[in-house]
């Protein structure tokens, strides 16, 4: 990975910008729901139980609000070329485009967020969604990752 420490010209920054707003289109409003969702389990579940507590009713509430989604789902991944098998697993990706990562921890660190970058980076989705279910509201516990967009 390279990091630059240069500051991006104005004219690049707003090329970027509306390329990422002309493609955010469909991402946004697939995150919204989806953020919706986790706000109504917590609502009815509240804070303090188990993860896998949240995953069952966040594949409930996802399913009744008409969102297609995969739970558990395997990446594979290679080594130089050589097959290494399963990388991880995420625990939802929502409409092919947004991977979901839940946590129920007392706060979320960099390194969740590195895990949750390096998931979408190997997926090859462009969008990732990190949920806390230990903060309240549970709007202060969610970042939205993106990843090259």
């Amino acid at each position: 990975m390279n990091f630059s420490l240069q500051q991006p010209d104005a004219e690049g920054a707003k090329i970027a910008q509306r390329t990422q707003s002309e493609s955010a289109g469909c991402f946004n409003d697939c995150s919204h729901a989806v953020i919706g969702a986790a706000v109504e389990v917590q609502r009815v579940l509240g804070a303090g139980l188990l993860e896998s507590a949240y995953s069952a009713a966040l594949a409930m509430e996802m399913e009744a609000r008409g969102l297609r989604f995969r739970r558990e789902v395997s990446v594979s991944g290679n080594y130089k070329g050589v097959d290494i098998g399963i990388l991880y697993r995420a625990d939802f990706v929502v409409e092919d485009s947004i991977v979901i990562e839940l946590k129920a921890v007392d706060a979320l660190v960099a390194a969740h967020r590195a895990q949750l970058l390096t998931y979408i980076r190997l997926s090859g989705h462009k969008i990732g969604l990190l949920i806390n279910f230990h903060v309240i509201p549970l709007v202060k516990g969610i970042q939205r990752l993106v990843n090259k967009l």
